[in-house]
């Protein structure tokens, strides 16, 4: 697999978004490079997945917005982890942890297990 085009799971790019922006607020494209920075430039969120997230995440709760200015002089929307937001990171990777260690047991069965 290409480092930079690995296949996301269905259902981690939020948990991704609530960690990038739990390190700090970020306009959208900072959460984009966040994840990317992260990752050790191993996964590449397409905008067009990231911004219907966002919208998602802001209607459950989990993240707020303010406008604000990036960098660059411009008109951004910057976003922050809520209280909710923090609960859910929490849940969502403590399940992720498990799901990975359930699958990681399966890939190291051996005929003799089963």
């Amino acid at each position: 697999m290409d480092k930079k085009q690995m296949e996301l799971l269905q259902g981690t790019l939020d948990m991704l978004i609530l960690k990038a922006v739990s390190l700090g607020p970020l306009h959208g494209y900072g959460i984009l490079l966040r994840i990317q920075q992260i990752s050790k430039d191993r996964l590449e969120i397409q905008q067009g997945s990231l911004y219907p997230a966002l919208y998602r995440l802001e209607h459950q709760g989990w993240i707020s917005s303010e406008w604000g200015e990036s960098e660059n002089k411009r008109k951004a929307k910057y976003y922050r982890l809520t209280a909710a937001g923090r609960r859910k990171l929490q849940t969502e990777a403590e399940k992720w942890n498990r799901m990975a260690d359930v699958i990681a047991g399966i890939l190291q069965s051996t005929p003799e297990e089963v």
